[in-house]
């Protein structure tokens, strides 16, 4: 890199917040993606911004000297957005964490791209509000970073995904000018008045702009919430139990299920869980006040045990949080299905159509048996969205090959599925 940049560089942002160093560098060269994990890329400089004025004036000087940029949130992502795979500069954005504003009544807050998910969460429950959008990553990912990927989660099939609570974004264009979308000093939750230039820039994963500050929708906390688990001896019977729930006009807050490699898993990392290793297990929430919640439990309970005799259900905040623990676990407890197991994220993000999910998840696995890979399968099966979890021997070059196939592969019957190879995570690279 020209050293003039360097130079220029450290007198916009001090030399404190402008990393040159190797180990420095070398964390910057990947992310939680399989194809960073094997080539990781570091880039020549990592800049720390602390506000939108140094981030414009970064991006029109790397304008100027034609050098490549590259927003960075938590890191979390799995698909190599934010690695710079040709070099240039890394802009790390998470010491702009700051929540500028709780506009409780209202009903929306204002918040730097830093800020992580779980911590506006812990900042609103004190005024009985929430952000719904639940990744599994929700303790480390940044917010900036959700509405880059236009992110969901486990919540997202009542919910809704990351966009449909954005209000407004302050962004850095690629000339390093700066636009506010969704009305400079508006405090609407609605508005058709211009173009909808800020559900532009969510899902654009960084390529259009680099989000600064964010004006989001939150809703009011509900007060209760029910879970049921339920085990089903063939994959088909898990998913005509779906269909049955909402034919039966119930709307779960979260509606997800784990396959048979996934319980064995659970099982290994938590043993007293003792949950039976069928083809799939359902875990079902409902939430809301305590009657309603009461009232959703019953119902999907009654509907559930028209297919199966494995059925367990609480409305009580400990012994729900017990029920929670085989799906909040199940993506660190795959590693553990191989011995030296390495989990591979890779074609781990398909979504299809609801009625092909038992074909699609059957098909997977005999993908991975082609290649002799150790597979499992969780995700959101209340709107079709898949997370595949290969474990393998990252020694192992051969392994490594056809892992690579595999994914390859996956990506493949998605489409033929008339589905989509990505729903939550993002293309990256």
């Amino acid at each position: 890199m020209d050293g003039r940049i360097i130079v220029r560089l450290e007198q916009l942002f001090g030399k404190e917040r402008v990393l040159t160093n190797q180990t420095d560098l070398m964390t910057y060269s990947y992310d939680a993606s399989f194809a960073t994990q094997l080539e990781p890329k570091e880039p020549e400089i990592v800049v720390i911004p602390q506000s939108t004025e140094e981030i414009s004036a970064c991006v029109k000087l790397a304008n100027e000297y034609k050098v490549p940029l590259y927003p960075r949130g938590a890191g979390t992502a799995q698909t190599g957005g934010p690695v710079p795979v040709m070099g240039g500069i890394v802009m790390d954005l998470s010491r702009m964490n700051r929540i500028l504003e709780i506009d409780h009544k209202n009903m929306q807050v204002v918040i730097e791209p830093g800020v992580v998910q779980a911590n506006l969460n812990n900042a609103l429950k004190e005024y009985g509000l929430f952000f719904p959008p639940d990744p599994g990553s929700a303790k480390m990912c940044t917010i900036g970073g959700m509405v880059a990927n236009n992110s969901s989660g486990l919540r997202a099939v009542k919910y809704g995904n990351t966009r449909f609570y954005v209000l407004g974004l302050e962004v850095v264009l690629p000339t390093g000018d700066v636009i506010i979308t969704g009305g400079s000093k508006s405090k609407a939750l609605k508005s058709v008045s211009g173009y909808d230039l800020a559900h532009l820039m969510v899902g654009s994963e960084g390529t259009l702009g680099i989000i600064t500050k964010l004006r989001l929708k939150v809703l009011p906390l509900p007060p209760g919430r029910g879970i049921v688990l339920c085990s089903f001896s063939k994959l088909e019977q898990a998913g005509e139990a779906v269909n049955a729930l909402f034919r039966s006009g119930i709307l779960p807050s979260a509606l997800e299920i784990m396959d048979q490699q996934c319980t064995k898993a659970a099982n290994l990392m938590r043993p007293q869980l003792k949950l039976p290793e069928n083809e799939a297990l359902l875990v079902i929430e409902a939430d809301g006040s305590k009657e309603e919640v009461a009232s959703q439990v019953k119902r999907i309970t009654e509907v559930i045990r028209q297919f199966t005799d494995y059925v367990k259900f609480s409305d009580e905040p400990e012994e729900c949080q017990q029920l929670w623990q085989a799906r909040q676990i199940v993506g660190a407890a795959t590693g553990r299905l191989k011995p030296g197991g390495f989990r591979v994220y890779g074609g781990e993000d398909i979504c299809v159509p609801l009625s092909r999910l038992p074909e699609t998840l059957r098909k997977i696995h005999e993908i991975a048996r082609s290649y002799n890979i150790v597979c499992a399968i969780y995700g959101h099966i209340g709107d079709g969205n898949l997370h595949t979890s290969p474990v393998i021997n990252r020694r192992d070059k051969e392994e490594i090959e056809n892992a690579k196939k595999m994914i390859e592969d996956i990506h493949r019957l998605a489409i033929e599925m008339e589905g989509t190879t990505t729903a939550e995570h993002g293309v990256g690279i």
